[in-house]
């Protein structure tokens, strides 16, 4: 039986239990009641329709980040890759932020010159690799003896996947007069050259006359003057007593859609449908002919894997207008038409404004411009640029067909 002063020792504690239990039950209510503000705070935020989420969210951040992180923060580029993030949100591969440093890069590859060593790359998407297309005429590239089918496995010293092309192609670039070290792969072999950059202006057509007075014209990509720079050969080839003509359009990733247009024009008639394109609500142009064309000789024109945007709506309304035969595999199928803005800053955005279809509204977004023959290269041919004439069978099987 439990004495008087032990039973007031166990009220005493007791007594302690419980107190100690309101002060627990106090604290716990207030920080619930805390996140619960916290949360209820934001979601009045973050649920609004204008910008009121993002600049919350992102101060929340900033504080935590400014508090805790241990090293230096730099904030203008976290701001750039926070814009870069909104944009990419879209989950548009051709709609994106563009720095000020990416945003001369797209002028100066509009404009057909540029600060580099002078090579075409694409993403080997077979082996994921970095591979060489075609080399630029008198680049410091064809000077050093880098040639076409090489695969770029380093930049400086740092290795890059075909998946990496965007950031391997920023470091090939740079300053006029410096050095780039380049590590390539040829026939299973590493060779390294030291390349000096220097200022380049593209040019986008090549010419000459193959056997039986058939031309030859290949288009590398739809800059500024590529119009003029084919209505030149076109006219230099008839001076040749030209007989027909083979346009090849192979690994030409577009351009400025106005220039592909104008070289459509030296071809169809006046007056028939070039392109029609859709905006945002649906609502169609239609753009015309508006010329005398000029090519008066039977016509093919090439195309693969890699011909895309501005080179499949030329494909596109020479078969639909002139039923010209489209040989190779199948394009790559962009079929959106991108808008530039710039701001003050420099920076800029690229936004797809527009869908677009050829002369008969057949689609080729995501589908691609099917060829009328089917003509397939060696693997080890397929993505290269400058094929020789023996292992280049849509080459000859576009000149057999003019024969």
């Amino acid at each position: 039986m439990k004495t008087s002063e032990e039973k007031i020792v166990e009220v005493k504690k007791y007594r302690k239990h419980g107190a100690l239990k309101i002060i627990v039950a106090i604290i716990l209510t207030a920080i619930i009641t805390y996140f619960c503000t916290i949360t209820i705070t934001l979601k009045s935020y973050l649920s609004g329709t204008d910008m009121t989420y993002l600049s919350t969210k992102l101060s929340l951040i900033k504080q935590k980040l400014e508090s805790i992180y241990i090293y230096n923060i730099d904030e203008e580029k976290m701001i750039e890759s926070a814009i870069k993030g909104y944009v990419t949100g879209i989950d548009d591969k051709y709609t994106q932020y563009l720095t000020t440093e990416e945003m001369n890069s797209l002028i100066e590859d509009t404009e057909g010159n540029y600060v580099g060593i002078g090579v075409y790359l694409v993403n080997n998407t077979a082996d994921n690799t970095i591979l060489i297309v075609g080399i630029i005429e008198g680049s410091m590239a064809e000077q050093v003896g880098i040639k076409a089918g090489d695969i770029i496995k380093k930049v400086d010293g740092v290795e890059y996947k075909g998946e990496q092309l965007e950031q391997a192609t920023k470091v090939l670039k740079g300053k006029e007069g410096t050095d780039v070290n380049v590590t390539i792969i040829r026939d299973s072999e590493e060779k390294e050259f030291v390349i000096k950059r220097k200022n380049i202006k593209i040019k986008s057509v090549y010419s000459e006359m193959k056997s039986g007075n058939i031309g030859y014209i290949k288009i590398t990509s739809f800059n500024e003057g590529t119009s003029e720079e084919f209505k030149n050969a076109y006219n230099n080839l008839k001076k040749e007593n030209l007989s027909g003509l083979v346009i090849d359009l192979r690994n030409n990733g577009g351009g400025l859609v106005s220039e592909s247009l104008n070289i459509a024009e030296t071809m169809v008639e006046k007056g028939k449908t070039l392109l029609i394109t859709a905006n945002k609500a649906n609502k169609e142009e239609i753009k015309k002919a508006k010329e005398t064309p000029i090519v008066d000789v039977p016509v093919t024109v090439i195309i693969n894997q890699n011909t895309a945007s501005a080179s499949e709506i030329l494909a596109g309304i020479l078969r639909d207008n002139c039923n010209y035969k489209i040989i190779g595999t199948n394009s790559y199928g962009k079929g959106v038409i991108q808008t530039v803005y710039s701001f003050t800053d420099g920076s800029g955005l690229k936004v797809t404004s527009e869908e677009y279809f050829t002369p008969n509204h057949n689609v080729i977004n995501k589908v691609g411009i099917s060829p009328d023959i089917q003509v397939k290269l060696d693997s080890e041919w397929e993505n290269v640029s400058n094929i020789p004439y023996e292992n280049d069978l849509q080459l000859q099987t576009a000149i057999n067909e003019l024969k």
